[in-house]
């Protein structure tokens, strides 16, 4: 006879009827729950933004392909929660676009003609130091006229558009000495500088043949340049794995470093003045400085004592500039001013020549122990006093003292060893090399099994990269095969690993991100965080931040961000108000796609 749920009830078989109903119940919790499951995230410290627990973090899988909806046909959007909608209304946020003479090219904390008119004196270049306004301003910056979609790297480093970056003022000024020049919709770089006569590979040529030992991308890895004009000296650079920090201030040269940023050149606004360059000590393994106009024995010889900081013990300075081969009485007064400045620093010459063009450079070692400093006649500079000295690089004022070489020391292994091997500045506990190498392994395998293919990036369109908090560089690291280069930002509210990053061979900066960046606007093509904002939001508005964020990435640029949940879908809300698309993954990594839709202007 068959059997049916009415049989069993006649044959009053309600035991197994129970059980049937339970077992039914259980399989259907069972498929619910294995289907819906996240992985568990990474939970920070409101101020740690590096791994503190010996095992590395479990592993997303990657999300399956979903659609292709992106205008460039080899970018494909992956997601669990897409919502590219691009409206933008009734969300709660009314956005209104910046405006006045410097709104297109706006930088809040340089660009403060309220606080910059208030100084006693410029003497030092403190006008084009760093005068935040309070409270930080809510607008977006306009576009320029005609703004386009960034020319890609590498054909970036030659050539940009002209409407991305519409300054003139350069190809008139230095259209002699090949720094810039104007060819219908593009302005082209032709490798050439005030000292680069036979153009900049011949230059970084002649670098080598007079010191060897410099040995370009293997011993000389990250170096910095001093007033950097449009950074083709970093860009040639490149050619031979050596990355360069280029700066300039914001001043008559204009636009420089935006020329720079748009070409995909790593560079950054800053000036030599009356504070600290925002790097740590003994960070760079060559400063260079050709014609940069800083006056290095002046101000009680601060702004050479400020390289001297900077410069790795066994670091070279290359200063190319007119007194070091011209014989008029002006130079040879700065000259002998030079030598006797570099000599109380224990600085050494290790070469000195004059090419076919008629241009000449001298290049001085940084001694690799303080040694010298105790047996010079007179302890002037004097040697700083490491328990009153200030540890921070953050509007902190120059020193007038010399710091002291760290007693053990040695140069770092060569590149590209040297990005996973055991940085020099880190804590000799082996704990913390153990947590160090996990947090690479940890950084490697994210971005191997979900950045690069699960995220719906295209990658081959990146080239400026921003990680907004970067703990030991792990990111970065494991970005290192692509052709891009990544800024490290290192909070000043935080644990300091930027002396990690650069004993790694990256580059980057401190900052405060309740605070605007010295970079001009639409000047990266992805910024990344990971969980950044839990501690942001301690002291300031996340709106602050990502009005930051709007005024730094590019159109069409990208944003990933993991976090918990709860500051996810706060986000997700701001940047829809912005009518970014937005894509949510594994309810850990917000992707954010900024368009080019501005505020309507009232006129």
């Amino acid at each position: 006879m068959a059997l049916s749920v009415n049989n069993l009830v006649k044959l009053r078989k309600y035991p197994f009827i129970a059980f049937l109903f339970f077992i039914i119940l259980f399989v259907t919790f069972f498929i619910l729950t294995t289907n819906t499951s996240q992985p568990p995230l990474r939970q920070p410290s409101v101020t740690k933004t590096i791994p503190t627990t010996p095992s590395p973090l479990p592993l997303p899988l990657p999300l399956p392909l979903q659609e292709t909806v992106s205008n460039d046909s080899t970018e494909t959007v992956i997601n669990s929660e897409l919502d590219d909608s691009d409206s933008g209304e009734g969300l709660g946020y009314e956005w209104k676009v910046c405006t006045g003479s410097l709104a297109v090219d706006y930088i809040p904390c340089l660009d403060n003609r309220k606080a910059i008119k208030a100084l006693r004196s410029r003497r030092h270049m403190e006008h084009r130091e760093r005068y935040c306004p309070k409270p930080n301003p809510k607008c977006l910056v306009p576009l320029p006229d005609g703004y386009k979609v960034p020319v890609h790297w590498p054909k970036s480093r030659d050539m940009i558009w002209f409407d991305n970056v519409p300054h003139l003022k350069l190809v008139e000024y230095k259209k002699e000495q090949n720094w810039v020049k104007r060819s219908g919709n593009y302005l082209l770089f032709p490798g050439g500088g005030t000292q680069f006569k036979e153009g900049v590979n011949h230059y970084i040529q002649y670098i080598e043949k007079n010191l060897p030992k410099i040995g370009w991308g293997k011993r000389t890895r990250v170096i910095l340049d001093v007033g950097c004009g449009v950074a083709s000296f970093g860009g040639y650079l490149l050619d031979k794995n050596v990355i360069t920090m280029s700066f300039a201030p914001k001043d008559e040269h204009e636009a420089q470093i935006q020329f720079a940023l748009e070409r995909g050149i790593p560079a950054t606004l800053s000036v030599i003045g009356t504070q600290r360059l925002t790097f740590p000590d003994n960070a760079f393994d060559l400063i260079h400085c050709a014609r940069c106009r800083v006056h290095w024995d002046g101000y009680g010889g601060k702004p050479l004592l400020e390289l001297n900081r900077v410069l790795r013990p066994g670091g070279v300075f290359i200063w190319s500039a007119t007194p070091v081969y011209r014989d008029d009485e002006r130079d040879k007064k700065v000259w002998k001013a030079m030598v006797a400045l570099t000599e109380s620093i224990c600085w050494k010459v290790v070469a000195k020549s004059f090419d076919s063009s008629g241009i000449g450079l001298v290049i001085y070692e940084k001694p690799v122990s303080s040694s010298c400093y105790k047996s010079r006649k007179e302890n002037n500079p004097p040697l700083c006093d490491e328990n009153t000295r200030p540890k921070t690089s953050w509007y902190t004022p120059l020193d007038g003292c010399i710091s002291a070489i760290p007693i053990t020391n040695t140069w770092p292994t060569p590149w590209p060893q040297r990005l996973n091997s055991k940085p020099l500045s880190l804590s000799t506990d082996p704990e913390a090399e153990r947590v160090f190498h996990e947090d690479t392994k940890h950084w490697s395998e994210l971005v191997t099994n979900v950045y690069i293919g699960s995220l719906g990036v295209n990658w081959s369109n990146v080239r400026n990269v921003m990680d907004m908090n970067v703990g030991y560089g792990g990111f970065a690291a494991a970005l290192s095969d692509l052709p891009l280069w990544v800024m490290n930002i290192v909070s000043v509210n935080g644990p300091d690993t930027l002396p990690v990053i650069f004993d790694r061979g990256l580059i980057g900066i401190y900052h405060d991100w309740c605070e605007s960046l010295n970079t001009y606007p639409r000047t990266y093509d992805l910024l990344h965080s990971s969980f950044l904002f839990g501690n942001v939001t301690h002291r300031c508005d996340v709106l602050d931040v990502v009005v930051e964020m709007d005024r730094i990435l590019r159109p069409g640029g990208v944003v990933i961000v993991e976090d918990n949940i709860q500051m996810l879908n706060k986000l997700k809300h701001i940047f829809r108000s912005l009518h970014w698309s937005t894509s949510l993954h594994q309810q850990r990594f917000l992707v954010g796609r900024k368009g080019f839709w501005r505020p309507e202007t009232k006129r």
